[in-house]
């Protein structure tokens, strides 16, 4: 909004002419949605409260997390107000790869709060079915990687990292493809979404990761230099990573241990599927393996164990799944488990980056 007021004035004022700088925009959307959801915090926490919006925890968890009982939750709306006010404000609002990704962002948050919300009024610990939320999810899914689909100029090519040439072109497959993408990330973050900041401290790591991304896979000369796949317009998502970042971080001002707000799934299925859907338009798909490797360790962490259990009719991998949970069992404390899941994100994300250049 920002930049189609105020840019066309930078003929007249020279100081409006940095609008016309991605990463000018990427760095305010990032201090306005950590503004956002910093100031709006404490209010919405009290809010939260009042409604009785308070966080149920499964007695076959540990036995440590049921003094989190009561904890407001829900907190994802937050995150998804401050992103989106940012991403308006900052955003060049003629750029379709936005509204896409805000459209798959806003709607899979509307079925994680639609899973919060019958949580809250069953006072349990159930939500929709498996069924009905993959369903849900999957819809938003395939949808939105139809409009990518259809988008002027989008690539079906699937590019490999550490490798210079080699591209697949799915064709109309890339929609089946985006949407595995989209809804396996989105579950990926909500699994990792157990400790007081675990999930959100790697999403900032991400979504850092992923503007970098955005920016060298937008800018025609950098993408070339690289040998990247250059994607007209998706640098405008650096924008939306920045604002992704910031509110992150404003959130993870109240989410740190101990944790006064919970993102619910709210937050932790729409986070995950703005990531995917990021690394979509990016052309980085097969990257989010190493980028959101944390992500990708909880979720296969839960496949091998419920796998496991029914092949050898009752015994365990892990002493509970998601991994995280294994580590508190062998007596971590949380904070140690969440930092050092932190240290991993980073540096699989520092591995990532390298790809830029070993190709």
């Amino acid at each position: 909004m920002l930049y189609l007021l105020l840019y066309p004035l930078g003929t007249n004022f020279t100081i409006f002419n940095v609008f016309r700088y991605i990463t000018f925009r990427t760095i305010y959307a990032g201090l306005t949605a950590f503004l956002i959801c910093f100031l709006l915090g404490p209010w919405f926490i009290q809010k939260l409260k009042d409604l009785q919006v308070r966080q149920y925890i499964r007695q076959e968890g540990p036995q440590s997390h049921q003094k989190k009982a009561g904890t407001p939750t829900m907190g994802g709306t937050l995150i998804l107000t401050s992103l989106t006010i940012s991403v308006l404000l900052w955003g060049n609002l003629k750029n379709g790869y936005l509204w896409i990704t805000l459209f798959i962002t806003l709607t899979t948050g509307l079925v994680g709060f639609l899973d919060d919300y019958l949580m809250l009024a069953r006072k349990q610990n159930k939500g929709l079915s498996a069924r009905n939320k993959l369903g849900c999810q999957t819809l938003v899914a395939l949808l939105g990687s139809l409009l990518l689909y259809f988008y002027p100029g989008f690539s079906t090519e699937i590019t490999f990292p550490f490798f210079k040439h080699t591209t697949v072109d799915l064709g109309l497959g890339y929609v089946l493809f985006a949407s595995l993408v989209i809804v396996a990330a989105s579950n990926a973050v909500n699994l990792t979404d157990g400790l007081d900041g675990l999930a959100i401290g790697p999403m900032i790591v991400a979504s850092v990761t992923y503007m970098v991304f955005a920016y060298v896979t937008g800018h025609a000369r950098i993408a070339a230099y690289l040998q990247l796949a250059y994607v007209p317009g998706g640098g405008e998502m650096s924008v939306f990573c920045g604002a992704l970042a910031g509110s992150g971080l404003g959130f993870l001002w109240f989410n740190a241990y101990p944790a006064q707000v919970f993102m619910g799934d709210v937050g932790s299925l729409s986070l995950g599927a703005a990531l995917g859907t990021i690394a979509v338009i990016c052309k980085q798909e097969i990257l989010l393996v190493l980028v959101g490797g944390l992500f990708v360790i909880e979720a296969l962490s839960v496949i091998f164990q419920v796998g496991y259990f029914k092949m050898t009719h009752g015994r365990r991998i892990f002493r509970m799944a998601p991994l995280h949970h294994h580590f508190e069992l062998k007596g971590w404390p949380e904070p140690k488990v969440i930092v050092r899941f932190w240290i991993i994100a980073i540096a699989l994300a520092l591995v990532a980056i390298s790809t830029l250049k070993i190709r």
